[in-house]
Formats: structure tokens, C-alpha cells, sequence
């Protein structure tokens, strides 16, 4: 759910009701870097960090970040280092950190499951995240946003302090260089070593094609799938082409529909996703062979989310008058997947709020790597500045609508930047359907919290009290 909206206090509620919490890994690095710059409210991010095994490179991170009591209001945030092929040890010693930090935080005093969502689209940080969320003893690792066919075997090897390597995808690389990102955990250990759990890796997939591929050409075991429709929020799928209708153009149609009964072939137990907040449709998913569901949206809007107060609220308000708007945006996002946007006023999903920002590219996770060279590589994002996407080898009709994501979605959560004393504007993510606010809303009430979304979803379609799942159904 975006950068830091499914944040360890939300993981963490939903794992003490015996399902599986999962927080975002995305830009989590900066997520950490700022919470400490706004002086660290209620000192969760130092109780965590006072738990990392290695107390000098928490110590590190703390000294670079934290503002006691915080910076002021109109001040910018210090920037993180942005990401290349090559990462510098303060860059990856902060990714270590703040990936162990969320999980730790979301597994802190229960026995219940963690699982951690990334973007394969953003390799450069992922060797060095699984590496921490590893340490903070992650459950499950889920990745989508393209085909992460390395990752089982990447955990197989951080588990045994193996060196992992990662081919990264590079643009503009008719030659086919290779490049590569290496990742010793041992050069980072500061200490003596001690056994590391691997995670259960969940493919987030959109066809049975997808879950064919991972079973037999991952590089490693993979456990599960999360088989995602495109009324999802965040990043969808593009459509697949369908012979019969060539003209039709960024429209999904039959064949985006997954094949349940051929993914449930494959042996391997997965979770539907995108429209299965209600009980009815958890229980259809179960019927089907799956082993529970995802939901998200329905989470986003609880108390406990990462959203701000006031984009929660206004999201419920809107929802409620019978004006919430959510439309699959084929411009939106500089990685060219389709982008889920909730059209509020002042946000940048909006044509006119985005038109009035300034391009800029400070933070850099969806930049693409381009190739230069066999040992040369650039990187540019079709959201910065137009002339310089060009002069990277971009075209302006590529650039064209595309929003910034990375700080776009820091604001939602109340982490934006500020640039002469004005904070960013909000990009604000969700599902095609909100209609479950009808039913967590009780008695006139316009706020509710997860224990309300888990009392709905887990009674059955025709029971207000009888439990439909346990965790053990839901999770193996």
C-alpha cells in the first residue's frame, strides 16, 4: 500500500488478530530517516533501533538523522543518498536498519506472521532490505511490479551468509551488457554470526502464465502467490493484448482475468487480491482453492495506517457524499505500469496541482537504469525535469503525465518534502471499491479501526459472529 501506509503499527495490529501483517519495504530507508528528523514521536524508531543486533551501525544512522524534537515545520528533510548499481556502505548500511526497524516493530510483542512488501521494479535496494527485514525475523517477503525469478535464491543464500548476487535490468541496452549487484552480508556482520530464518517468498502475479514461470524457472523455492486482479490499488498490471480486439488501448478485458483454477494447479497455495474485502468474496476465493486473501484498501483507511488523519478522513467523507472518485491512470507512474489514483483536491494526481509543481527527481527509487557501456550505466526518471529525461535518451511523449511517485506518496503519509517553506503535494492510492465502508462504519460513525475490518471480514456471508478462518487456514 505505498510508500509506509501499511506501516509497522498497522502490521502489527493485524498480527495480534492472528492474520498476517505485512508492512511496505518500499522507500523505507527514507521513511526511517524522516521519522527521526521529526525527532522520533513517541521513540518507537529508537526503541527498535536499540534492538538491532550490531549497535554501532544503528548508532550510525541515529547520529546522521535524528533531530531531537524535531526539525522545524518549514525546514527540508535531509535526503537519503540516491540509489545506483553500486551502493555506498551509508547507503546500505541505512537500508539494513530501517528494514529491520519496520519489522521489528511490526512482530514487537506477539507471536503472530510479518510479511514485507517490495517493488522488483526497484532492485537497487532490494539485496540489502531482504538482508535486514531478514534480521528483524520477516515471516513472508512479497514482491510484484515485474518477475522477481531470483529472489527464493536469494534468501537461500543471505539465510547461509552467502553472497547474493542480483541482475539488475538496465534500458537502452541493445547490446545485452550484464550488470550485476553483489551483496556479502558478512562485510557488514559486526560480530559473531547466528542463524538467519528464511523467509517464505510470495510471488504477487497476475496470470496462471506467471506462476508456471516461477515454479519452474526461479532460481529457488517459491512458496506461494499472490494472485492480484487490477482493481488492486498502487501499481496494476498492464493489459494483455487480445488479438480479437486490437484497437482497444489500455483497456482491461477477459484475458487480464486470472485463471484460479489453473494458478491452483500449479501445487503451490496463494491469496487472491483486489476486490476480496467482503466475506462473501473470501469465501468465494476459498472455495476456489485459495489459501485466504489480501486486501489493502480496506486497511488504509483504518485509524491505524500510515495515511494521514486528514487523507484517511477525506477519503471516508468522499466515499460517504457519493463523490470518491478512483480511476486507473496509464500516465501516472514513471515505471509505465497502470497507477491506481484517488482523485482528492490538492493532490498531484489531479491535472491541475500537477501541472503547478516544479519537476523534480530528489529521491530517485523509480529511476531506470540505462546502459552506456559494459561497465557504464545512467539513470533517469520520466517524471524529472522534461529536457533532462531527453537528454538522458528519454522522449518528451514519455514523459508526458508522469507524476512523482516517491514524493508524492512520502506526503500522504505525512512525510513529504518541504521546498521553500511549501510541503508536497499528496498522490493518494486505492482500490476500485470502497463500498466496505458501509459495512465498518457503525451506527454514524466515520472513522473505524482494524479490529472493525477483521470482526467483518472474518464472519461468514451469512453470520454477523461466526468465524470464517484462523490464521492457520488463512496463512501455511
Amino acid at each position: 500500500m505505498g510508500i509506509g501506509v501499511s506501516s509497522w503499527g498497522l502490521a502489527n495490529a493485524v498480527s495480534r488478530r492472528g492474520q498476517m501483517g505485512v508492512v511496505s519495504g518500499t522507500g523505507i530507508d527514507s521513511v526511517l530517516a524522516r521519522r527521526l528528523q521529526l525527532g522520533d514521536p513517541g521513540g518507537h524508531m529508537r526503541r527498535a533501533m536499540e534492538n538491532f543486533p550490531w549497535p554501532e551501525m544503528a548508532r550510525r544512522a541515529l547520529d546522521a538523522y535524528f533531530i531531537p524534537g524535531g526539525k522545524p515545520a518549514d525546514a527540508p528533510f535531509k535526503l537519503n543518498p540516491m540509489k545506483k548499481m553500486k551502493l555506498g556502505r551509508r547507503s546500505v548500511e541505512l537500508l539494513i536498519v530501517s528494514n529491520f526497524v519496520e519489522v521489528w516493530l511490526a512482530r514487537e510483542d506477539h507471536e503472530g506472521l510479518v510479511g514485507i512488501n517490495y517493488l522488483e521494479k526497484l532492485q537497487r535496494p532490494t539485496l540489502p532490505s531482504l538482508f535486514g527485514a531478514m534480521l528483524g525475523g520477516v515471516d513472508f517477503v512479497l514482491i510484484g511490479a515485474g518477475i522477481p525469478l531470483a529472489i527464493p535464491g536469494i534468501l537461500d543464500k543471505i539465510a547461509q551468509w552467502d553472497v547474493a548476487e542480483l541482475r539488475l535490468t538496465a534500458v537502452d541496452n541493445p547490446n545485452r551488457h550484464s550488470y550485476v549487484q553483489t551483496f556479502d552480508p558478512r562485510q557488514f556482520a559486526e560480530g559473531e554470526l547466528f542463524p538467519l530464518k528464511r523467509p517464505k517468498f510470495l510471488a504477487i502475479i497476475s496470470s496462471d502464465i506467471l506462476a508456471q514461470t516461477f515454479v519452474r524457472r526461479a532460481s529457488g523455492y517459491t512458496d506461494g502467490f499472490i494472485v492480484e486482479y487490477h482493481t488492486a490499488g498502487g501499481h496494476n498490471a498492464p493489459p494483455r493484448k487480445d488479438r480479437n480486439f486490437p484497437d482497444r488501448v489500455n483497456q482491461y478485458g477477459p484475458k487480464d482475468e486470472p485463471n484460479v483454477e489453473a494458478i491452483a494447479a500449479s501445487g503451490r497455495p496463494f491469496w487472491m487480491a483486489g476486490g476480496y474485502a467482503t466475506p462473501e468474496r473470501i469465501r468465494w476465493a476459498l472455495d476456489h482453492g485459495a489459501a485466504g486473501v489480501q486486501v489493502g484498501s480496506i486497511f488504509a483507511t483504518a485509524d491505524e495506517s500510515g495515511l494521514t488523519p486528514e487523507i484517511r478522513q477525506e477519503i471516508i467523507d468522499r466515499y460517504l457524499r457519493g463523490d470518491l472518485t478512483v480511476r486507473t491512470d496509464f500516465r501516472a507512474s514513471p515505471t509505465g505500469f497502470p497507477f491506481k489514483v484517488v482523485d482528492i483536491d490538492g493532490t498531484v494526481g489531479l491535472n491541475d496541482v500537477y501541472e503547478d509543481r516544479d519537476r523534480i527527481c530528489d529521491m530517485g527509487y523509480l529511476r531506470d537504469m540505462y546502459s552506456i557501456d559494459e561497465n557504464k550505466v545512467g539513470y533517469r526518471c520520466a517524471s524529472e525535469p522534461i529536457s533532462d529525461f531527453v537528454d538522458k535518451g528519454g522522449t518528451e511523449e514519455g514523459a508526458a503525465g508522469r507524476r512523482c511517485l516517491c514524493n508524492g506518496l512520502m506526503a500522504t503519509i505525512g512525510l513529504g518534502q518541504v521546498r521553500d517553506g511549501i510541503p508536497e503535494a499528496a498522490v493518494v492510492t486505492g482500490g476500485d471499491d470502497f463500498s466496505f465502508l458501509d459495512h465498518v462504519l457503525k451506527d454514524g460513525a466515520t472513522s473505524y479501526d482494524v479490529n472493525d475490518v477483521l470482526n467483518y471480514l472474518l464472519c461468514s456471508s451469512d453470520s454477523e459472529t461466526a468465524p470464517m478462518a484462523t490464521q492457520s487456514e488463512l496463512v501455511q
